[in-house]
């Protein structure tokens, strides 16, 4: 069941990241106010994104693959493409983007002015969103 929410949860927090990107981006290049509706975006993206990394994390410790780390060599893991993908540059990958993507919104908190704010959020935003698509399409399962 966790896994299913993993999997389709991971459609909402990737539309939402390429919402607040488009959005955040577009105001900057417009120079737009920053508004309520932008702070609501921008956090529930934040926590949307959170959330799926904890389920993520959860689930890499409880899932079968995780004991491939003891059995098996790390030469074996890393020569492995599926191993590797999942063992490493899935969870990698995705907790660096988490990292933009919380960077992002602290560095748009402390900013005073609209144009820093829709700046720092939105590239950041869009780092994490290139991540996150890096190394999620075409996962199943």
């Amino acid at each position: 069941m966790l896994k299913f929410v993993h999997s389709y949860f991971a459609y909402i927090v990737i539309s939402l990241l390429f919402i607040s990107t488009i959005r955040f981006l577009f105001r900057y290049a417009l120079s737009k106010e920053y508004t309520p509706t932008d702070f609501r975006l921008a956090l529930i993206t934040f926590i949307a994104s959170h959330t799926q990394l904890l389920i993520g994390l959860f689930l890499y410790f409880i899932s079968d693959k995780f004991s491939l780390w003891y059995e098996l060599s790390f030469n074996e893991i890393i020569t492995s493409s599926i191993n590797r993908l999942y063992l490493i540059e899935h969870p990698l990958v995705n907790i660096i983007a988490i990292v933009f993507i919380t960077r992002g919104y602290s560095i748009h908190k402390k900013k005073r002015v609209s144009n820093p704010k829709f700046k720092a959020i939105g590239f950041n935003y869009l780092f994490g969103l290139v991540l996150l698509l890096s190394r999620n399409l075409g996962i199943t399962g």
